[in-house]
């Protein structure tokens, strides 16, 4: 098997439920989220064939999942999770998950809606996804300094919500 063969192969058994879950949290759609999933490896896996160098294959399979993103946001206004649960969709959660943790974690979510998405983004990416600030840096294509403000101004924005709801 060719090099860049396994090494792709590697990336979507390392990073494919983190992609998932990054295209969710955007989207809102779990069909779509998993077609957009699909896309981004196709498209990372042509680019590659192509001949094509990349340096850091996890910080080009975000960036093509965001550039993905903000095409179908382009295509389509965006839904709401709010709108969707009072239709009656709930998003699955992991069941082994205590009900605490469900709670809390879905009252961090709604909280984190309220902020400006630059600094959603960098939150969620830090302390949802894992990411150090040189992968998120990366993704965005933005410096590490502006990811690092953009999380503390956000972490910061979060408190003074969650004091204003308490």
């Amino acid at each position: 098997m060719k090099e860049h063969q396994q090494s792709f192969l590697t990336a979507y058994e390392e990073h494919s439920d983190a992609l998932f879950r990054y295209c969710f949290f955007k989207l809102h759609d779990r069909e779509k989220a998993l077609d957009l999933l699909q896309d981004t490896f196709t498209k990372t896996w042509q680019y590659i064939e192509s001949g094509k160098r990349v340096d850091n294959l996890k910080a080009f399979l975000y960036r093509t999942a965001n550039n993905q993103i903000i095409d179908e946001y382009r295509r389509k206004k965006a839904v709401s999770l709010d709108a969707m649960q009072e239709e009656g969709f709930d998003p699955e959660f992991m069941e082994d998950s205590s009900y605490m943790e469900r709670l809390d974690g879905e009252r961090a979510l709604k909280l984190l809606k309220h902020i400006p998405e630059q600094y959603r983004d960098a939150i969620f990416m830090r302390y949802v996804e894992g990411l150090d600030l040189k992968e998120i840096a990366e993704m965005l294509g933005e410096s590490e300094n502006t990811i690092s403000v953009r999380i503390h101004r956000g972490i910061r924005k979060l408190r003074e919500i969650f004091d204003t709801n308490i």
